[in-house]
């Protein structure tokens, strides 16, 4: 299979990839040329820069996108015509009424230099923007209910996690970022308002797309709905709630922010229309201050849920050690000691090494009860030990709800119990542990308290959403750049493009 000569391989190659099928839309996608057969194109083609704009200095390599969603709808062709002849509609009956459901997926990467090779160390990121196909429904036109023909079965694979798009760019660059995701969002935005007539098991089907962006950490989601930095006293990228708030009432808040309303709110910042103070202003629009340019749906991310809850564990776990609730102001030293008596009983018991920055897996070791029995050890007092089993024992009751694929299907119990656990979780924090939540909490905490019930009420899922499958692609990434890419930059993108 592998000794081809070089031409078998390229035609090999270009079916697999996107730009060999053809399909047309209806009406004509605005702006956006019908030629079907695109490859691989610079990532900034399709941005008109202006006079005064900076030429963006980045390497960037991209599908366009229609041409990528109908090359993952033709890889799927097979389990679609299953799809259809399991719900007994026959191949004739089905020409139009399908519509597919993208999840989109954007993270920037750290360090992605080359190790080896001289000259001066520049600190290289990257950013990938990917989509995954998660369900294809049709409609039927003697039918009210629309069927589901497929369903991603693993939607958090790297399998099904499609690149679209590969940027040499630091993710906090904003006006590089926008520069390159201008053109994608240009292209989605059309995409909406038609249909795609694509043949699918030898007969011309209509689809419609419906985008819902939801693969992206906080500090992304903020970057593109133009919203302040993690920092801001406007905890949530959910609800209009400040930090004072979210410390204060953990559990009763509801989705409240939406694209529509950062692009209004953004504008009220811009003209200022009631004349106020800046922190008048700020207030008004709730920390949205520079311009939305990609619309995200608002939800949560399970991953960086995880990893964000097991932060503020071990730094409980450190403060329980110290007993911070009968101090006042512990010096550095102190909490340094703490912290080194923590790492040294969890690599001994646990074989858990320190790490520099908290990973999934490290989060999902540390939340356990076997844990959380090694970390009391240390606690001095046994009534803070059973608070912390307690605070442990609803987190592992709550955890499954934002992480299963199906949450009414793999754990209805937790679902149902999950706003009394945590009420019960909220009322442990503000009494026993109200010396770390007097004002304050952090971000990822007062969502999985706050907003988890109501996303799962209307999207069916958290963990199916999450940016998963697109940050495990990442570690691909790392891995074609150092061993299957062309040496010469120019290639480089292209050839990690295609793996």
């Amino acid at each position: 299979q592998i000794f081809q000569p070089l031409h078998t391989l390229r035609a090999a190659e270009k079916e697999l990839l996107p730009g060999f099928h053809q399909f047309e839309w209806q009406p004509a996608l605005k702006n956006v040329s019908a030629s079907c057969s695109v490859g691989i194109i610079n990532g900034v083609s399709g941005w008109v820069p202006s006079v005064d704009d900076a030429p963006a200095d980045t390497m960037t390599r991209r599908f366009r996108y229609d041409v990528a969603l109908v090359s993952a709808l033709k890889d799927l062709e097979e389990d679609i015509m299953e799809g259809l002849r399991e719900s007994g509609m026959e191949d004739s009956v089905c020409t139009s009424g399908f519509s597919v459901m993208i999840k989109e997926c954007c993270d920037g990467m750290g360090d992605v230099s080359e190790k080896h090779g001289g000259g001066p160390v520049v600190p290289e990121k990257a950013v990938r923007f990917s989509f995954t196909v998660m369900s294809v429904s049709v409609l039927a036109e003697d039918c009210e209910e629309e069927v589901t023909i497929f369903t991603e079965p693993k939607p958090n694979s790297e399998m099904s996690c499609k690149p679209l798009c590969l940027m040499l760019v630091d993710e906090s660059d904003h006006e590089t970022l926008t520069a390159v995701l201008g053109p994608v969002v240009a292209e989605r935005n059309a995409m909406k308002e038609s249909r795609l007539i694509l043949s699918i098991g030898g007969l011309p089907r209509s689809f419609r797309f419906h985008f819902r962006g939801t693969g992206y950490d906080e500090k992304m989601v903020r970057d593109l709905e133009g919203m302040e930095a993690s920092g801001s006293s406007y905890i949530c990228t959910l609800c209009d709630s400040s930090r004072a708030d979210a410390s204060q009432n953990m559990v009763l808040h509801s989705i409240t922010r939406s694209h529509e309303e950062n692009l209004e709110r953004y504008e009220i910042w811009r003209t200022n229309p009631f004349s106020e103070s800046a922190d008048e202003l700020r207030d008004r629009v709730k920390g949205v201050s520079t311009k939305p340019f990609m619309d995200t749906h608002p939800t949560m991310d399970a991953l960086h849920c995880d990893i964000g809850n097991a932060t503020e564990f071990y730094k409980i776990f450190q403060d329980e050690i110290g007993e911070v609730y009968k101090k006042v102001n512990p010096s550095r030293e102190e909490r340094r000691s703490w912290r080194a008596a923590l790492d040294k009983q969890l690599r001994k018991k646990m074989k858990l090494k320190p790490v520099m920055r908290m990973n999934g897996n490290y989060a999902r070791r540390l939340m356990t009860l076997e844990t959380m029995e090694v970390v009391c050890e240390l606690v001095p007092s046994e009534e803070r030990r059973e608070a912390l089993r307690e605070l442990m024992r609803l987190y592992i009751q709550m955890k499954p709800v934002w992480r299963a694929t199906c949450p009414a299907k793999e754990c209805p119990d937790q679902l149902c119990r999950y706003s009394f656990n945590s009420q019960r979780f909220a009322d442990l924090l503000s009494s026993t542990f109200k010396y770390r939540y007097n004002g304050k909490i952090t971000n990822y905490l007062h969502k999985t308290l706050a907003h988890v019930p109501e996303i799962i009420e209307r999207d069916g899922s958290i963990g199916a959403w999450a940016s998963e499958g697109n940050e495990s692609a990442n570690k691909l990434f790392r891995r074609f750049r150092k061993m299957n890419a062309r040496q010469s930059k120019a290639f480089e993108l292209e050839d990690v493009l295609k793996h």
